[in-house]
This record gives C-alpha cells, structure tokens and sequence, in this order.
C-alpha cells in the first residue's frame, strides 16, 4: 500500500525499541548478528520481482547476504532518543538495494543512564512478533559465546508452506475477495482526507500504570476490543471538532496465526486480519461498543473469513496496488481506512535482560499511510503499558495527538508512570 506514496517518499518502517538500564556492546550485537546471518540469510534479503510480477524474498549471491548495518548513535536524555527514533521512522528502507533490517545502539550518555537497542525494518519483512523472536535469538547467540544455541538443525524461521492445491486455496481467497467488495457500502474518510501535503513520520510514546481502581476491570480493558471501542471515542471526538462527515468507522485488525504458547516464525508476516466495522455515534457506550466488536470478531472466525483473508494475502505477491484496489469500490476516492489500531501484547518476559543488561521497557513504532495519517497502538512490559501514536504530519496535529493519547488514557483508568 505504500507505494500509492513512493513519490512522497514516505518510509514502511517497523521499529522495535528496546530501553535498557545501562550501556550496550555495539561489538557484541554485530558478533551475534554476523553468526545469525551465517545460519539464516533473510536479514539480508533484497525484494524482487519473478516471476509474473510476483514479490518475492531473495537471498542469494554474496551481496544479497551482506549482513544489515548495525550503527551507534550517542543522544541526550529522553528527547534525544525520540529524535534519533524519528529519523530511523523516516529514513526510507529501499528492500531491492539494501538489506530490510537496521539494527541501532543507542548510548545516553551520563546525562541518561539508559541505552536503547532499536531494530528498524521494512514492515513486509516480519510482524512484531516477529521482531521479538529475531532479538531472542540474537541475545541467545550471545549468551551462547556467539555460537548459535540450536545445534546442526536450525529452527524453522519462515511459514511453513501452503501445501493445498492452488485450485483450492483460489476457492477460498475469493470468498475474501468477495467480502472485502461489501466491507464499505459508503466510503470511509480519515484525518488524512481532503489533505495534498504531507510531512514526515512523527510518534508519540508514554508509559502507563493502572489505578487501583481501574485493576477488577483488568480482564475487560486488555481486549482489543475494548480498546479499540476506546479508540473510536477519541476519533470520534476528532471527526466531530474537523468537521469530518460522520461515515462509518473502518479499520484492519490484525490477527496472529501462530499457533498458541509457540513463538512461531520470525520472517514472512504471520497476521490476518480482521475488518472492524462501527459507526462514530456508538462510541459513546463503550462497554456496549466492545461487546458488539467481539460479536464480529467471533462470526469472521466462525464464518471462516479470518482464514480466507489470510489465504487472500498469498495472492496479493501477484497483483498491482492499482488493480488491488480496483477491485474495491470504497477505495475508488483514495481511501482504505478510517485509522490504524493494533495491541502487539506482552513484550517477553524471556527477554527481561538483553544483551547483558536489564530491560526496562520495549515498544513498537510503525510507520502509517497519509491516508489514514495516524494509527493508536498498545503493548505492556514489565508492569507497564505503552501507549504509542504514529501519524504523518499534515493528517493531524500535535495537539489532536495529545488530546487522543488523554482520551484513551482516561479511559484505560492509567495513571502516568513518573
């Protein structure tokens, strides 16, 4: 979908930060890296195109498997690492030139005691959970004496392939198809509509408690459901103070096919996605909203559309952005979706110390589209959750931000972490 923006030049970066107590040993990452790459190529990949235009990973030749860069920056207390995370947001990963994975240590100095390992990478290369399960080998390799902890048989790092007749699986990512055409009777609209000029990537981060009192309705409010629902209040608020005609809400909501208690591949997206649908007056019941948001989650999967979307994506290496959305008649004005929202859940608790030191906290930042401009993602660690607000400039502002973020965080019954 990016690449309806190539000539705005805006990134598809994925980032993993990883915070640390302490300095981090550039020369250890690059040690473990280098050994990785020797059992597993895919880090560096290049993007092709064969055959009949289908997109494919390549990792083949000497230069293919040239391992990613792994780089130092030194920064200044907590808006120097948000700046130097900026520019790695910003800083546009070409897959067909370059390697998909940067890897950056970043070193606080004495006027921040902390450091931050940040993994960015072109966001088709893996999901988040892939990115964890990458940086748990990599920090395995190193508590190995740089020797990869498998053995001679490594661990499968990619999907295991769709054996089904091709006959069969067409069968099945038509009824996608054919749910995909119905989604949206009337178009939707975003932040980003009506908007020419776009800036660059911004995000916002900040770390939560729960209140005491917020901690019976624990089980409720960690569905992302409920904070979905919680989400569309904020945006609601925002579509009634721009003006924004009051269409209804769409958005993907991503589902991970591995299998549960597994870690599961780390390359090659293991997501489906689940469309959510709602209208701006329901977000004023939450409780109610998160009810009938469940409701359609469970009919997709029982309906079998989950599984059909993801066998639907298989098919998608093959097809132009262009004749993609050709297909789909709410997209005929340049609109996908409303906004982006996600929960990436728990970081591990296996990875409580990272490369020798303590982690004290990790979250995600992906990149989104102009259209929808801006996307509400969550994650806990430690204790705590992250609440974190990608947008593009130009969609929305700093202030609309700001006032989203306390509109959720009011509602999840949060408590700033000092």
């Amino acid at each position: 979908m990016h690449a309806r923006w190539k000539r705005a030049g805006h990134s598809n970066n994925a980032l993993m930060i990883v915070q640390c107590d302490g300095p981090l040993a550039r020369d250890r990452v690059e040690r473990a890296l280098d050994a990785f790459v020797a059992r597993c190529p895919w880090p560096g990949a290049r993007l092709r195109r064969f055959p009949l235009g289908k997109l494919h990973w390549a990792a083949s030749g000497r230069a293919d498997r040239a391992r990613p860069r792994v780089r130092h920056a030194a920064v200044s207390g907590v808006d120097g690492l948000h700046r130097e995370l900026e520019v790695e947001l910003n800083a546009v990963i070409d897959p067909r030139r370059e390697p998909p994975l940067r890897i950056l240590v970043v070193d606080g100095g004495p006027s921040w005691a902390r450091s931050a390992l940040v993994l960015t990478w072109f966001h088709p290369l893996m999901d988040p959970r892939g990115g964890q399960n990458l940086l748990a080998y990599l920090d395995s390799i190193d508590r190995h004496g740089g020797r990869p902890p498998w053995g001679a048989e490594a661990p499968a790092f990619t999907p295991a392939v769709d054996r089904r007749p091709l006959k069969e699986r067409g069968r099945v990512a038509r009824r996608s198809l054919e749910h995909m055409k119905t989604l949206s009777p009337i178009p939707p609209v975003s932040p980003g509509t009506g908007r020419v000029a776009f800036g660059g990537l911004r995000f916002w981060q900040e770390r939560f408690a729960e209140r005491e009192t917020s901690r019976a309705n624990r089980h409720a409010t960690r569905e992302i459901t409920w904070r979905l629902a919680l989400v569309g209040r904020a945006m609601a608020d925002l579509w009634k103070r721009r003006g924004l005609p009051e269409r209804p809400f769409l958005l993907p909501i991503s589902v991970d096919l591995r299998p549960k208690g597994e870690a599961g591949p780390v390359f090659g997206n293991m997501l489906a996605f689940h469309f959510a649908r709602f209208d701006p007056a329901e977000t004023g019941d939450v409780p109610a909203l998160a009810t009938s948001l469940r409701r359609q989650l469970t009919d997709a999967v029982r309906d079998g559309l989950i599984e059909a979307n993801a066998t639907a994506m298989e098919f998608l290496h093959y097809r132009p952005v262009s004749r993609m959305l050709n297909a789909l008649p709410w997209t005929s004005g340049g609109e996908t979706f409303s906004f982006n929202c996600a929960d990436i859940g728990e970081f591990p608790g296996a990875l409580d110390r990272c490369f020798g030191r303590r982690v004290v906290n990790a979250y995600h930042v992906p990149a989104v589209m102009p259209k929808p401009g801006i996307g509400v993602f969550f994650n806990w660690c430690g204790g705590g959750n992250n609440l974190v607000v990608s947008w593009v400039e130009g969609a929305v502002t700093e202030d609309e931000v700001d006032r989203i973020a306390e509109i959720v965080r009011e509602g999840m019954g949060w408590v700033r972490v000092p």
